[in-house]
Formats: structure tokens, C-alpha cells, sequence
């Protein structure tokens, strides 16, 4: 009965999700398949690659200064004028660095794709999910939410399966061309056929001169992030999941960026078992998100749900931390089917705490103060990954950076565990009001 329920609640956002799904296919095809790329390209028959791991931790630093900002920006702009323009937008950034590894995979076109992907990656990354979350808010009753989110979340568990089997099973030469298809499909589908949810002013002040108009959206742009800031530093349910959010992604978002080199290094693998290890997490994660989330949800609430999470988090770093054998990161991925759970849980928090008006402010600056950490990680994960894995470790531990990036999702657990989800109170009483007033017409 429930899995009907969210089939019939996920109707409305058919022509959302479709295209979403095609974007992540595309995007996880190329995952496993990069490190091959990148290091037969910068470090030619080697196995360890630290100008890779610099470069990939340099790129995620860059990504993480300029989302703290841009994140935020683009919540605020979901809600002013429309999830629709924000989506295609953030979308279509991905096509081109495809695009430019399917024609070429030079020593130089790895910088400039490197170079094109962070410019993508500060604009789409984290932001696609948070305004497709503020879409499902506008069309999602409050009480159905949380499942229709985790339903979300277990097709992008589904679409990374995909992803990685395209990948296991396609030729090589093919990867890049076939993902950069799927991506040019994804906007011009939402183009022709996604609805806009939310009514624009269409009112503009076309008699300002050109100065003036810069100044007012400067302005009109910091009282926004005034008022986001406002929202979340004013909700002790918003707060406190900001403080999980923050040390949760200052772990994964290191473990994430240093992951592959490490089992490349430490245990030679190549794309064939990085993509094995990502399908090993997504079969058991499409399970967990849309059939025991939404089951365990109306038992036990989100916090309960994200407190087991990040500990599945933790055994997750650990037992990748110090793997003694080949096969002990795919006892380590296995713990992936806990740690998904942590996304639609934050997500829907967030969005229960959040006025209908302020789901792109409140999701979007969360979603900046998970920049932030993602700014910070590699600051020290690129470095320590490099340092451990070179002859001239202090001591042999591989993976002692993921020690490390365990520690703070430990500190993530402690704030977990002293949150109180509760809902909007003010939402609450503006739908009570607006219902009032319709049964008295």
C-alpha cells in the first residue's frame, strides 16, 4: 500500500525525474572510468598518482569557496523566479567537459577539463537536488514528503547502477560520447516538457539605468542571504542539521575525493572494480531509500533514521581506513546501504522546518554551508592521502586520511543525536489560515 502511495505521489514530478535520472546515468558513467583517464594522462604507467589527487583536491577546494556562495544565490533565485529557468541552467553545465573528453584525452585536455568541470561543478553541484527538492515541496503534501524524497534519492542509487553498469560493460571509447548524449538530451527534454511550479512577478523596472539596476539586485541579493541566514540561524531544528550537515560532509566529501586513488594505490584497482565497489552500494541503497526509509519513517522520525546513518557512515571510513586485503572495501561499501539514508533524511528536515516560501533559502543555504566543508576537506585530504601513500609515510596506515575524515562524521553523530526535528510552526498556521479562508467562501 505505502509503495503505491509513492508511485501515485511521484506522478507530478514524472517529467523532473526523468531527465534527472538521464543526468545522473551520464554523470556516474564517467566516474570510475576518470581515474583510468586522468592517470594514464598525468602520470603514464604508474599506479600512484599525486599530481591526480592534487589536482582533484585543488578542483574540489575551488568548487567548495565559490558554492558557498553560488549554492545559497541559487536557492534564493528558485524561489524569486521559478524552479524551472534554475534547473535547465544547472543542468546543461555538465555537457560541455563531456564533451571535451570524448574528442580528446591529451595531457591537456585533462587541465581544461579539469578547468570546465569546476566551473560546472560550482554552479550544478549540490544545487540540482536542492531545487528539485523545493519543486517537490511545491507539489508534495508535508506528511508524504519525506517518502516521496527518499523515493527521489533511491532512483539516484537506481541511476548510478545504471551508470556503472554502462560503464563495466561498454568500450572505453564509447563512455564519453554515449554520456555526453544523455547529457545534451536532459535540458532540452525539461525544456519541452517540465511545468513550472511556482507563479513570477513578471513586473520589471525597465526606466533604471544600467548602474542602478546592478545596485538593486546587489542589494536585493544580501538582503536575501540576510533573510536565508535568518531562517536557519532562527529554527533550532535548521541549526542544529547544519551542524550535522557540516562535519558529515567535511568526512564524505574527503573520503569521496581521495577514495579511488586510494584503492588504485593501496590495492591496484582499475575501472572494472571501482565500478563493481559503486554497484555493491547501489543495489542495496535503491532497496533501503524506497522500501525501508519509507517504512521506518512514520516508526522511528528523521532523526533516529540519520543517527544510524552516519554511524553506518563511520564503519564505512573505518573499515575502508584500514583494509587489510582486496576484498575488504566491498565489505566496506556494504555499509553504503545505511549511509544513503543520511541524504533524504537532511533533505526532508530541512524541508519539514522550512516555510513552502523558503525551500530554496533554507535548502540552499545548508547546501552552502556544505561547501564550505567541502572547501575544507581536501585542504587536508589531498596532502595526507599523498603523504601516506608515498615511501616516506611516518607509518604504514594507507588510508590514515580516512581515519581522519571518520573523526569528524563521530562529530556529526554528536550533534545528531541533540536535534529536534520539528515542523514550521508558522507554515502550519499560514495553510490553517489560507484553509480557514477558502472553507469560509
Amino acid at each position: 500500500m505505502r509503495m503505491s502511495n509513492g508511485l501515485r505521489e511521484l506522478r507530478p514530478l514524472v517529467h523532473l525525474l526523468l531527465p534527472l535520472c538521464v543526468h545522473w546515468i551520464a554523470g556516474e558513467m564517467t566516474v570510475s572510468f576518470l581515474v583510468d583517464v586522468v592517470t594514464a594522462a598525468l602520470c603514464p604507467s604508474q599506479s600512484t598518482c599525486s599530481q591526480a589527487i592534487y589536482l582533484n583536491g585543488l578542483e574540489q577546494t575551488v568548487v567548495g569557496v565559490f558554492k558557498m556562495v553560488t549554492l545559497p544565490v541559487l536557492g534564493q533565485l528558485a524561489d524569486e523566479h521559478g524552479r524551472k529557468p534554475l534547473l535547465l541552467l544547472t543542468i546543461s553545465t555538465s555537457i560541455l567537459p563531456f564533451a571535451l573528453l570524448a574528442f580528446i584525452q591529451s595531457r591537456e585536455a585533462v587541465y581544461i577539463y579539469y578547468v570546465l568541470r569546476t566551473i560546472s561543478s560550482i554552479i550544478s553541484q549540490g544545487s540540482i537536488f536542492c531545487i528539485a527538492v523545493a519543486y517537490v515541496a511545491d507539489v508534495v503534501s508535508d506528511n508524504k514528503r519525506t517518502s516521496v524524497i527518499s523515493w527521489i534519492t533511491g532512483l539516484f542509487s537506481a541511476s548510478t547502477l545504471i551508470g556503472n553498469l554502462l560503464t563495466r560493460f561498454l568500450p572505453e571509447k564509447y563512455i564519453f560520447p554515449v554520456a555526453t548524449v544523455l547529457l545534451i538530451f536532459c535540458p532540452v527534454y525539461m525544456q519541452f516538457f517540465l511545468v513550472e511550479t511556482l507563479v513570477i512577478d513578471q513586473t520589471m523596472e525597465h526606466d533604471s539605468g544600467c548602474l542602478t539596476k546592478s545596485m538593486k539586485v546587489l542589494n536585493k541579493r544580501y538582503k536575501s542571504m540576510k533573510d536565508a541566514a535568518g531562517i536557519v540561524v532562527s529554527s533550532p531544528t535548521l541549526r542544529s542539521i547544519s551542524f550535522v550537515s557540516f562535519f558529515y560532509q567535511l568526512g564524505m566529501s574527503g573520503i569521496s575525493s581521495v577514495l579511488m586513488y586510494y584503492l588504485k594505490a593501496a590495492f591496484g584497482y582499475d575501472k572494472n572494480q571501482n565500478s563493481e565497489i559503486s554497484m555493491v552500494v547501489e543495489v542495496g541503497s535503491i532497496f533501503s531509500q524506497i522500501l525501508v526509509l519509507p517504512l521506518l519513517n512514520p516508526l522511528v522520525g528523521e532523526k533516529v533514521i540519520i543517527c544510524i546513518a552516519i554511524s553506518g557512515s563511520i564503519a564505512y571510513a573505518l573499515f575502508y581506513s584500514l583494509a587489510w586485503a582486496s576484498w575488504v572495501p566491498y565489505l566496506a561499501a556494504s555499509f553504503g546501504v545505511i549511509n544513503v539514508l543520511v541524504k533524504p533524511s537532511t533533505y526532508a528536515i530541512i524541508s519539514k522546518a522550512s516555510r513552502l516560501t523558503d525551500q530554496g533559502k533554507a535548502q540552499g543555504f545548508i547546501a552552502g554551508v556544505q561547501a564550505i566543508a567541502s572547501f575544507l576537506s581536501p585542504l587536508a585530504m589531498s596532502p595526507l592521502t599523498s603523504w601516506f601513500l608515498s615511501s616516506d609515510a611516518p607509518f604504514d596506515c594507507k588510508g590514515f586520511s580516512i581515519i581522519i575524515a571518520a573523526i569528524c562524521m563521530v562529530i556529526s553523530l554528536c550533534f545528531a543525536c541533540f536535534l529536534k526535528v520539528e515542523e514550521n510552526s508558522i507554515k502550519q498556521e499560514d495553510e490553517n489560515m489560507e484553509a480557514s479562508l477558502l472553507s469560509d467562501n
